[in-house]
Order: structure tokens, then C-alpha cells, then sequence
């Protein structure tokens, strides 16, 4: 579920952060992944004890999905190992993951050259994510057997996650040629399209009630992303921001519903000039449908943060972050406060 523009740091930064800021709303924060070259996109389980997440293994060029306790810093491989992977997310119950793999790629051999043909060039390239359309969507156990075909169709298949009751999987799909959200059983069974409007729309995730999906799309202009919600049978679509300076992306939700958390940056000064920081908006569930509220920052560092999650008791933030001393991306964790909900920090107007 990663940003088709999201940057790599190329040299070592130089790492600034307003801690008094951010101490209003984290504590206690920690590096959580190491001895991989990349990690992020991190997910917890149901009991808040493990966590998910795509990394890059040493000496091989397209992510792979680990497992690892979040208090060891032990990665286990859950992937085949070959293609691209992307988007591991647990069910309910934390007995199964689903995630997008292009393992079955026809042209794996000839894909894995290439690319490892452009990092002997030297240098780490600006990181871009591609639409692979080799790329399905896979349900395995969590200690990595019985893995299971989800979706086999032509076109990408990817950013998938669970509803809270573990019956339905909302994914992204080019199945038709516009990158859409659609629904299918957790078997994989009853697929059906969820929007129709040009532009992708990806990164879905279902409200802690299982009402709603909460989404980004760029729909308004390309690249552009904005975060969006609509009702899971289809009939009621909101717009949450409306700011085309600045990209808006990676949403999801406390477990209490009260409000969303996700990552933004200003680009009215160009890609380059472009950094991202952590948010927070309230939502106002009244009226039987919802409408955004409050927006406040949650970090305050040179490093980008980017996909934060919380933990299933909304105690913790888990997010990815160029924090660490060489400018890679690895997954941090803090405690989450509840001094973010209080009115002395900067405050945005979402509309």
C-alpha cells in the first residue's frame, strides 16, 4: 500500500525532531525492525503481540513479508522469497495473513535480472512502486504453510486487509483497468466492485465496525492522493480532504472509530521540496454518516513518517520511518498519549 512516489533517502540525513511536540502525543519511542536494508508497512496482530510487515532481505531485490514479535527483533520470512510482495494483513483471529505476491510471475527469472542488473549500477534508487499485474492476492498460515490462492485475474491484485469479523477482504484490483476497491469473501469467493470512478483508489481499510472503508484516490488530479470513506454496500461516498497542494495517504483507523490517523506532505513546492509527517482527524459519525472534523499533527521530524497503524487496544503507533541513523526505512513504536487530544498543537483546516 505504498505511495507510487514515495522517496528513499540517498545519503545518511542529518535527523531533526521537535520532541516537545511530539511528546504531546508519543512516548517511549523505538526502532522495532534491524538487520534488514528496508522494512515498513508494518501491521499488528489481534493481540498486539506480533507484527507483519514487507522488507527487503539482504542480496535480493524486490520486498519480501516477515513476521516477528514486536519485542524481538527476530524477522521470520512468510513469503515464497521470489517476486514482489507487498500489503500482509492478519485476519481476526491472527491464524492467517493475506498479502500480494507476483511469485507465479511467468517472467520471474527475467524480472529478477533486470532489477538486479540496476542495483549492480550502484546507488539506491528512488523508490518507486509498480503496478505488477503478475501481482494476486494469498491467504497463508501464520506459521507460513497452507498457503492459498486468493484472486487470479489479469491486472494487479494487491492491497488487501480484513474486515474486523474476518469474513470479507477489501483489495485494489486493475482487473477492468482502472485501479478500483472491491470486496470479496475471505475464500476468495463472491468478488464485487465497490467504485467506479476513474483515478486509483487503494490502501483500503474497514472501520472498527465493519461499516465503512476508508480509502485514498487521486481522483481529483494524478498523484494527488486524498482520503476518502464509503459505505461497504456501495451507496454512500465522503471526502475527508480536499487540499490538491498536498498528498494525503495511508489512513487508518483508531479501534475506537473516533478519528483516523495517516501520513501528508505539502507539494506545492515540488516533489523534492516534499516531507512527510503524521496526522490525526476526529470524525463526526452523527447524522448515519460521517464527516471530518479536527485535523492535528502528531510528528514533528526531518525524517519521513509514513503508514502509521495502531495497535488493536489503541495504545501504540507503529509507523515506518527514515529515522534511523543511515536515512533507511525501518518500523518504529511509541505509545500513544492521550495528550493529542488536546487543543494546543497545530491545527489544520481539512477542507
Amino acid at each position: 500500500m505504498l505511495l507510487p512516489f514515495l522517496f528513499v533517502v540517498l545519503t545518511a540525513p542529518q535527523i531533526e525532531t521537535d520532541v516537545a511536540a511530539e511528546t504531546k502525543h508519543l512516548a517511549n519511542i523505538h526502532q522495532v525492525t534491524s538487520g534488514l536494508p528496508r522494512a515498513g508497512e508494518g501491521y499488528f496482530s489481534p493481540a498486539g503481540d506480533t507484527i507483519v510487515y514487507q522488507a527487503y532481505p539482504i542480496g535480493y531485490p524486490f520486498y519480501q513479508i516477515y513476521v516477528q514479535k514486536i519485542d524481538e527483533q527476530t524477522p521470520r520470512l512468510l513469503s515464497t522469497g521470489r517476486g514482489r510482495t507487498t500489503c500482509a494483513y492478519f485476519n481476526n483471529d491472527g491464524s492467517k495473513i493475506v498479502f500480494a505476491s507476483s511469485h507465479t510471475d511467468p517472467m520471474i527469472d527475467e524480472t529478477e535480472l533486470s532489477a538486479r542488473e540496476e542495483a549492480a549500477k550502484g546507488g539506491r534508487r528512488r523508490y518507486q512502486w509498480d503496478f505488477d499485474p503478475h501481482l494476486e492476492l494469498y491467504l497463508v498460515n501464520t506459521n507460513g504453510t497452507g498457503m492459498k490462492r486468493l484472486t487470479d485475474s489479469a491486472g494487479y491484485d494487491a492491497e488487501g486487509s480484513f474486515s474486523p469479523d474476518g469474513r470479507q477482504i477489501v483489495f485494489t484490483s486493475k482487473r477492468h483497468g482502472d485501479p478500483d476497491l472491491y470486496l470479496m469473501d475471505a475464500d476468495g469467493s463472491n468478488v464485487r466492485q465497490l467504485t467506479k470512478t476513474p483515478g486509483y483508489d487503494g490502501g483500503p481499510f474497514f472501520s472498527p465496525d465493519g461499516n465503512w472503508i476508508v480509502f485514498r484516490s487521486d481522483r481529483q488530479r494524478e498523484h494527488m492522493l486524498q482520503l476518502y470513506m464509503i459505505s461497504v454496500d456501495g451507496k454512500t461516498e465522503v471526502q475527508l480532504t480536499d487540499n490538491l497542494n498536498q498528498v494525503n495517504w495511508c489512513p487508518y483507523f483508531h479501534p475506537s472509530g473516533k478519528y483516523l490517523v495517516w501520513a501528508g506532505a505539502d507539494y506545492s513546492g515540488g516533489p523534492t521540496s516534499a516531507h512527510f509527517n503524521l496526522f490525526t482527524m476526529d470524525l463526526d459519525w452523527s447524522d448515519r454518516t460521517v464527516k471530518s472534523g479536527v485535523i492535528k499533527q502528531i510528528t514533528f521530524s526531518s525524517a519521513a513518517d509514513v503508514l502509521p497503524v495502531f495497535s488493536p487496544d489503541g495504545k501504540s503507533l507503529m509507523w515506518t520511518s527514515t529515522r534511523t541513523p543511515d536515512g533507511s526505512s525501518q518500523l518504529w513504536v511509541a505509545d500513544w498519549l492521550a495528550g493529542h487530544e488536546t487543543n494546543s498543537e497545530k491545527i489544520l483546516n481539512p477542507r
